[in-house]
């Protein structure tokens, strides 16, 4: 938007962008580094640490290492309320993962990545791991390709662009999202990630035209043989259409109560 180079939209995506550099790996930072991994001035580093401070987002220790702010905490129990996924699709979840022995994970679109929203995990020792929270491309797995089922152009461009590919993937992603589409479910190995593979079926909404979520068996390849794809694409198939039967709102919540007087 016009304007200030340094106001507006531009400076809350900054904002936005450092603190997205916090994570489980990486808990504090130095303003020296900050302002590596930003490529920000220092003095721009500063001001945006400062401000995010003032609202408890972020917090400087007595070593002087910046670090995520109390806060976040109200944040964190915010998500966790509005996408808090029912109990009776957790439950279909939970014999997903007794009838395939992997691990079962819920995925939403969120613009051009995927958000993993809910999941249980598989008896196995060796498993591909994904936190709940974590954001994941779309260009590559087979829970990206049901999610991408209606998308318009535009954003199978943008998604295709961010790929390693480039823009030139547009094509061969349409075409696994049209499959998909028609299959009723999506396999993967090694898109994402040498020697993962998974199995996802779209979970639709109340209207039934595009998913509002993509349920996924994932795990190493080694597992995921010809033999036992069939096997986990009958069970998440099924799982899916349960999970879109009980209903299963985009940020996952149940619907609201209606208002007194209000017809029910």
């Amino acid at each position: 938007m016009p304007g200030d180079p340094d106001g507006g939209v531009r400076s809350v995506m900054r904002a936005i962008d450092m603190l997205d550099l916090f994570d489980e790996r990486n808990l504090r930072y130095t303003t020296r580094e900050l302002v590596e991994r930003t490529g920000l001035a220092k003095t721009t580093v500063l001001r945006l640490v400062g401000t995010l401070e003032q609202r408890g987002l972020l917090w400087t220790g007595p070593d002087g290492r910046i670090a995520a702010g109390p806060g976040l905490l109200r944040w964190a129990r915010l998500a966790h309320a509005v996408w808090q996924v029912p109990e009776a699709a957790r439950a279909v979840m939970r014999e997903l993962v007794a009838d395939t022995a992997e691990t079962v994970n819920l995925y939403v679109r969120a613009d051009a990545v995927r958000v993993c929203v809910a999941q249980e995990e598989g008896p196995q020792r060796l498993r591909h791991v994904v936190n709940t929270g974590d954001e994941m491309v779309l260009w590559g797995g087979a829970a990206s390709k049901v999610l991408l089922i209606g998308a318009d152009d535009a954003t199978l461009l943008r998604v295709a662009a961010a790929s390693p590919y480039g823009p030139a993937h547009v094509d061969r992603l349409r075409a696994q999202v049209r499959d998909a589409g028609e299959r009723g479910h999506a396999v993967s190995h090694g898109e994402r990630e040498h020697g993962a593979s998974g199995v996802a079926a779209p979970v639709f909404g109340r209207t039934g035209e595009t998913p509002v979520a993509a349920l996924a068996v994932g795990g190493p390849t080694a597992r995921f043989t010809d033999a036992a794809v069939r096997g986990f694409t009958e069970s998440v198939v099924r799982a899916a259409r349960r999970i879109s039967e009980i209903g299963l709102d985009p940020t996952g919540g149940a619907p609201a109560a209606p208002s007194p007087g209000e017809p029910r």
